[in-house]
């Protein structure tokens, strides 16, 4: 793989890591909750789920998909309903004083971050997308795997402790039971707005 080629997929993979969606807000709520260190396993279940999406993508799951348009409408229903419960898991997490040395409970798992990858049309966007403007055909197939899979792992890590260091830094603010409800709720009304952008084609 080119070095011109590598730089055109790290700016399209970064786009898409760094900008607005549920997995970027989980991170914003858990750096704001739990601070940096506890939602680094967070992050590391997303990373997981993502890279399994990319592996899935370049390895021919994703095609049933595109053959069973089925499965399509039935991920998106899956993700919808997922995203509310994720939403709503958020906007009613139980008020915590913040004192990042003690032990705050994590509101949404490394599992269940890394599940929600499934069901996260942007992860397929970025699995798709990926595997289908940067890999090489023929010999230079798998090795061009290997590559985009190193950009993903690398960008999704930068651009989740960009968001986790900006929740982290919202924490400050939060330290009245008010202003904790506030952003519980802010944050789960923008997670259930992502819902609608599963059903743009």
């Amino acid at each position: 793989m080119t070095n011109s080629l590598v730089v055109s997929l790290s700016v399209f993979l970064f786009i898409a890591a760094i900008t607005p969606g549920p997995n970027n807000l989980l991170l914003t709520s858990s750096g704001a909750h739990v601070g940096l260190k506890r939602s680094l396993t967070l992050m590391a279940g997303i990373i997981v789920g993502m890279q399994c999406v990319l592996l899935s993508s370049a390895f021919g799951i994703a095609t049933l998909l595109i053959i069973y348009p089925a499965l399509h409408i039935g991920l998106k229903i899956i993700g919808s309903i997922y995203l509310c419960w994720l939403a709503w898991k958020t906007a009613t997490a139980s008020y915590q004083r913040l004192d990042i040395s003690s032990k705050v409970p994590q509101t949404v798992t490394a599992f269940q971050g890394g599940l929600l990858q499934f069901l996260n049309p942007k992860a397929w966007m970025m699995g798709l997308g990926a595997v289908g403007s940067f890999s090489l055909a023929g010999d230079g197939y798998l090795g061009s795997i290997g590559v985009i899979s190193v950009v993903m792992l690398l960008v999704n890590f930068i651009a989740g402790m960009v968001w986790i260091l900006g929740g982290t830094f919202i924490s400050r603010f939060l330290q009245s039971r008010r202003a904790w409800f506030s952003f519980n709720i802010i944050m789960g009304i923008l997670t259930a707005m992502c819902i609608p952008l599963i059903w743009i084609e």
